[in-house]
């Protein structure tokens, strides 16, 4: 039941708000971040952004897992090699609000 405050307030719906939450959790580490940041420019394989964010292509790997099992990310192999995609649209705001929001001064 919504009250006469609720009413008067342009909130967002709960569901929209347990879907935010659980793509922020996810986004919450500064290479998922990064790796984001990346994605934002094209499509890269495991190995360029393993070697971006300077890590070992086990580690990006378990990232990138997660980000995909999400559904926050596509991945398409060709060949032997992985490529990796935004499949969320929404990263590009959250990405654009960190940078708009979140300079170091």
């Amino acid at each position: 039941m919504v009250t006469k405050t609720e009413k008067k307030l342009n909130l967002l719906p709960i569901e929209v708000l347990d879907q935010a939450s659980e793509c922020l959790k996810v986004l919450a580490h500064p290479v998922r971040l990064r790796m984001v940041e990346i994605l934002m420019q094209g499509k890269f394989a495991v190995h360029e952004i393993a070697e971006i964010c300077k890590l070992n292509p086990n580690q990006t790997c378990d990232h990138l897992r997660l980000l995909k099992g999400h559904r926050l990310l596509d991945s398409k192999r060709e060949g032997r090699t992985v490529y990796y995609t935004i499949a969320a649209p929404q990263l590009v705001g959250i990405i654009e609000c960190i940078r708009k929001n979140c300079k170091i001064t």
